[in-house]
């Protein structure tokens, strides 16, 4: 078994995508949650570059990880100074990091054009600042930057850099397809042309432009790379970095003779992936391999008829072994199977005419502009319905909405009257929003009969025009996710042709779903 080093980039590669920003704190709560997965080494900034990044370094050298380490990222020194008086290599001697990871030019063209040095200066460039770093006693990673586009337009010159770095002390050469340009088929042809030029263990860093960041990572690992640079979801400049989330699933999941973090940690991927996404508050990629939401979901019939019989038809591995989960979707394609996979659960599968209503009833649905893919706990509620075995927990006598302009801004009011039992409740809320306002007016309405309901909050809440040609009086589907405080998400749908119904029949659902589980 080959044992392939886990090199994160996250916090300062992926950090450069469009719309990521991390705190200080995010930074570090992620750096934590990458040391406990067992990554091997984690890439925290450039120290010279803002006072967040050295920030980071002095938080992280105050409370050390127990197991990564944590690598300070810089640049070669300037031309025509000494190491010891570039302010980039004593901000790298500052962040007190254990390992140094120096980017150096490998590409002539570059040379000349963006440095503007000779190639002999850029390569006493590389050889002093590599050089410096192991003098004080730290580990070297070197960066080949531009190395595929470098090597095959001056073999030559690509190779002395490397050796360069390699003869001053460098730990580890890592190859970096900057451009993401690259094909798998000359990725792995160079990685066994540098390995021959250098006996320093080589390493893979590869972009995502050409959407093969992951192929030319493994290409590059089967030719004899040993260590592979990435990026937690594959964030990114551009279009992302390799996605060291699938890399790790098909290093130690699909290809055989490899090992990452000790065999252990592809169960908790799923785990890691959306914690990336939490922390940096963007949305989950719901296609992504392995750990998405829909990387084991099924949507046609025939496909849930043949998974209900054996797994492995239509899966090429069972969502446990990267912690992800099965789930059945229910649209106009689905046929009876999807329906009774769902009613499973409900003790209602047996039921065949009642699987029949369900079905006839979700396409009629979906032709009025429902969708039930991400609203189980709305289609849960309605097998129960139409099963005869539903009770409301409250009905609704009236509902009433105001937004009342002050000058910049727009207070909004919300009053509800329900019925819960014998009893009635009318209650009145301020909110941001119409929503809000009721949201905020219903639970007061409720929190008496059902205190259940401070476990529970809203986590996103969409919006979709459903027929466009109606202009504003168009239809609306609004679709409300809500979280409760075991973990557990659901999501409710509501259609009308009044925004403030159509949520509210969401949020309705919401509440009836999480009182019913209760």
């Amino acid at each position: 078994m080959r044992s392939i080093e886990i090199y994160d980039t996250t916090l300062r590669d992926g950090a450069q995508g469009e719309g990521v920003n991390f705190s200080l704190d995010d930074k570090v709560a992620i750096a934590r949650r990458l040391d406990a997965f067992g990554i091997d080494y984690i890439e925290g900034g450039y120290p010279l570059s803002n006072p967040k990044d050295a920030e980071f370094f002095q938080r992280l050298a105050e409370q050390p990880l127990k197991h990564s380490k944590v690598c300070a990222f810089g640049m070669t020194r300037r031309r025509g100074m000494e190491c010891k008086d570039d302010p980039g290599m004593k901000a790298l001697v500052e962040s007190q990091a254990a390992v140094v990871t120096i980017v150096g030019k490998t590409s002539d063209f570059h040379v000349a054009e963006v440095l503007r040095v000779s190639n002999e200066e850029n390569l006493a460039m590389i050889r002093d600042t590599v050089a410096y770093f192991v003098g004080l006693g730290r580990e070297v990673i070197y960066d080949a930057e531009h190395f595929f586009d470098g090597w095959k337009a001056n073999p030559e010159y690509a190779a002395l850099t490397i050796q360069a770095a390699a003869e001053a002390g460098a730990l580890r050469v890592v190859m970096c397809d900057t451009n993401g340009g690259s094909m798998p088929e000359e990725v792995a042809e160079l990685t066994r042309a540098a390995a021959k030029t250098i006996d320093v263990p080589l390493g893979i860093h590869t972009h995502n432009d050409c959407e093969l960041a992951i192929a030319n990572a493994l290409a590059s690992i089967d030719a004899g790379a040993v260590q592979v640079q990435g990026t937690i979801n594959g964030l990114g400049e551009r279009c992302g970095n390799a996605d060291l989330i699938s890399v790790m699933a098909n290093l130690g999941l699909k290809k055989q003779g490899y090992q990452v973090l000790g065999g252990a940690a592809a169960a908790r991927l799923t785990e890691l992936s959306r914690y990336v996404y939490e922390v940096g508050n963007m949305h989950f990629r719901s296609n992504q391999p392995f750990v998405g939401a829909s990387a084991f979901a099924h949507k046609g019939g025939m496909h849930v008829h043949a998974i209900n019989r054996v797994a492995e038809s239509y899966e090429h591995i069972p969502p446990e072994s990267v912690g992800n989960t099965r789930r059945v979707l229910v649209s106009e394609l689905s046929g009876r199977s999807n329906i009774i996979a769902l009613a499973t659960k409900m003790n209602l599968a047996e039921d065949k005419t009642l699987m029949d209503r369900v079905l006839r009833d979700v396409v009629d649905r979906e032709n009025r502009g429902y969708q039930y893919e991400a609203a189980e706990a709305s289609f849960s509620l309605l097998v129960q319905k139409l099963a005869g075995s539903y009770t409301p927990h409250f009905e609704l006598e009236k509902f009433h909405t105001i937004v009342e302009s002050r000058g910049a801004g727009a207070v909004t009011e919300a009053s509800v009257k329900l019925r819960i039992g014998e009893q009635v409740r009318h209650e009145v809320a301020e909110g941001d929003g119409p929503v809000n306002a009721l949201d905020a007016a219903l639970r007061k309405a409720l929190a008496d009969h059902f205190p259940q309901l401070a476990q529970m909050h809203l986590v996103d809440y969409k919006v979709r025009v459903i027929n466009s040609e109606a202009a504003t009086a168009a239809s609306v589907r609004v679709v409300i996710e809500s979280r409760d405080s075991d973990g557990e998400v659901w999501g409710t749908v509501g259609v009308d042709e009044n925004v403030i119904q159509a949520s509210w029949d969401a949020l309705v659902d919401s509440i009836e779903y999480k009182l019913c589980k209760s």
